[in-house]
This record gives structure tokens, sequence and C-alpha cells, in this order.
């Protein structure tokens, strides 16, 4: 077995995964509060594979009401190294059409109703977050989408939106304005708690429409994106197998690693027996440091 254990966060239309060996939905509890639903545990080849249905089998989760830090925290207890996302979005740029995949380097979070932090109630943190995703991990992606028969654009901007209505087509032309080449409303603030929890993250994003800027009677259909993805479900599935197999069996270390190093401005004999329960898994590689806490 590798050192690489990768968390799949599924969005729209991928609820599981068909290469997984010895597949077990396990419970994982988070003092953050409920994840979207259990955990996926499995193997594919040499890897360990950590699988959480982000909005829940079933799909029940709206955006604006996922818990992004329980199951970021959930993903950090089941072992995780490494996050991949996947997630449907869409297109704000004319060469990006439906059922292209795109990698996501850069993000605008105009989300407003959602917890960004596992920090700042007696302890206080500032990770940087400059590259939000994580380069090598990323890398490995795009290649597996491309292996599976995939098209994939590179360091697309991803524009984060509340939801769960579509945005305005005012909104959507000032989305294009500012560069963002997709946009989607799960990512964030996803892609902040897992730089928090010290785990390199990615984001492949499957384009399911036009966003409404590209014609006065283009709206965004549910109907039309469902099918899209329908379409992508299989490639998108034979990306993970990918990936997998891809991946070395001696996992190098990432700088994200121990991004905590800097971040945290509160000592930690100042943190409080809350928060020291609470952060046991996000700051655990930190907290082994204490006094009576291991080596």
């Amino acid at each position: 077995m590798s050192d690489w254990t990768i968390g799949i966060i599924g969005g729209s239309g991928l609820y599981a995964i068909d290469a997984l060996e010895d597949p077990q939905w396990i419970a994982v509890q988070s003092p953050w509060g409920d994840p979207s639903d259990e955990i996926l545990c499995g193997t594919i080849g040499h890897v360990r594979v950590r699988f959480l249905p982000r909005h829940g089998r079933g799909h029940r989760i709206a955006p604006s009401t996922l818990d992004s830090r329980a199951n970021i925290d959930a993903l950090k207890r089941a072992g995780c190294t490494d996050i991949l996302a996947v997630s449907a979005v869409g297109s704000l740029s004319e060469e990006l059409a439906p059922g292209r995949f795109v990698t996501v380097d850069q993000f605008i979070d105009r989300t407003t109703l959602r917890e960004r932090s596992f920090f700042g109630d007696g302890v206080v943190a500032h990770v940087p977050l400059a590259d939000p995703t994580c380069p090598r991990f990323t890398d490995l992606a795009a290649k597996a989408a491309r292996k599976a028969g995939a098209k994939v654009t590179a360091k697309a901007c991803y524009v984060a939106i509340e939801g769960p209505q579509f945005s305005t087509r005012a909104e959507s032309e000032l989305f294009r304005s500012w560069k963002a080449d997709v946009i989607g409303m799960t990512a964030m603030p996803e892609a902040r708690l897992a730089r928090e929890a010290e785990l390199p993250y990615a984001l492949l994003g499957m384009v399911t429409d036009y966003d409404c800027w590209r014609a006065p009677d283009a709206d965004v259909d549910v109907a039309d994106i469902l099918k899209v993805m329908r379409e992508n479900a299989e490639i998108a599935r034979a990306t993970l197998g990918h990936l997998a197999s891809s991946l070395p069996k001696q996992r190098t270390v990432s700088p994200i690693d121990t991004v905590l190093d800097t971040a945290i401005v509160t000592a930690m004999d100042d943190w409080g027996a809350s928060n020291l329960l609470r952060l046991d898994a996000i700051a655990g590689r930190m907290l082994k440091k204490l006094p009576g806490r291991g080596a």
C-alpha cells in the first residue's frame, strides 16, 4: 500500500466509484457538524480512497446548506492526504463548451452565508491562499482525465456563487468581465478549509452548460445540465481509476502538508480545552507535539 490516501468529493453527477475495491460505507463523526454522508472507503490498486458525496446520496443537500467544515474534517479523520473535488460547472467562456473538463487554479469567492474557517474562536490562523489549489495534484488529475478520454482545459478561474439560484444575466456578464472562466456553487469555502486542514486540493470541473450570458434567450436549464452530467459521469469515474493507478507508491512531501506551522498566531497553551477537542484532526499534527499527546 502507498502513502497516498486520496479523498474524492463527488459533486453533481458523481455518486459512486466503480473501480473501488472492497468498498465499505463508514460513518465518521465530526465536532463541526454532520458530514454530507458516510464515507465510502476502499482501495484502487495500491492507493487508499475515501469518497464523500458532497450533496449526500440522493442529492438532498443544497449548496448553501452544505457543512463544508464537517466534510473536510471528516475526510481528514479518515486519513486523507490529498483531496480531489469533482464538480459540475457552468461556462463563462465561448471556448469552454459543455462536455469539456477544466482544472481550476484560481477562485473568486462570492459566497456569503457559509462558515469559511476552522479558526477564529480562541485560535487565530491566517493560511496563505494565493494559489488555492495544489499544482502537483491538479496536474495528476488533468493527466488522468485526458487518459480517460476527456478534453481538458487547465488553469481555469472559478467564481463561486451562493445559490441555490443560478446567476442573473447581469451577474454573468460581470463575472466574465472579471476574467472568470467557470461558475459554480460548491468549491468555496471547501478549498479554503482544505488548505487550513493541510490537505492539498485539486478541482476537476465538468462543464455542463454555458451560463446565461451567451444569448438573449439562453437561460440555464437543469434538464440540460443533468443530461451532460450523465454523459460525463463515465469519464469522471474512469478518471479516478487512472488517477489512482498513476500515483507513485511513495508520496513526496507537499509544502501544504505543514502550512499551519507559520499560519497559527495563538500560542498552543492558550487554545483552551474546547479548541483542543475541535481541532484534534485539523491541527492533529501540531497537537502531537504537546506533552502527553504523543511524539
